[in-house]
């Protein structure tokens, strides 16, 4: 499975296509901007919600939940990296969030 940083995702720039696997709940609290939120719990139900096309980069808290669905994704042939450290250690390394 292929995996990204934080550090190396922030250098990718806005067009990057982050799918946020964590709960609404936990989206709605904070996030990164513009990262689309398809919760875990029902990811394989809404797959026609990740985009087909380019590289999708997949996030959670802290990489657990996204490695999981990024392994599901490869499955199906997107092309899906884990973020790894999820959006606990984007916040700590200062990156932008958007909360509420």
């Amino acid at each position: 499975m292929k995996s990204i940083s934080v550090k190396d995702l922030a250098a990718l720039g806005d067009d990057t296509e982050i799918v946020d696997v964590r709960e609404e709940d936990e989206y709605a609290a904070v996030r990164v901007p513009g990262a689309r939120s398809i919760p875990l719990s029902r990811f394989v139900q809404s797959l026609a919600e990740v985009p087909a096309s380019g590289t999708v980069y997949v996030m959670c808290a802290a990489g657990g939940r996204s490695a999981q669905a990024t392994a599901y994704l490869e499955d199906q042939g997107y092309d899906a990296v884990n973020i790894t450290g999820g959006i606990m250690q984007w916040q700590d390394e200062g990156h932008p969030v958007n909360r509420g």
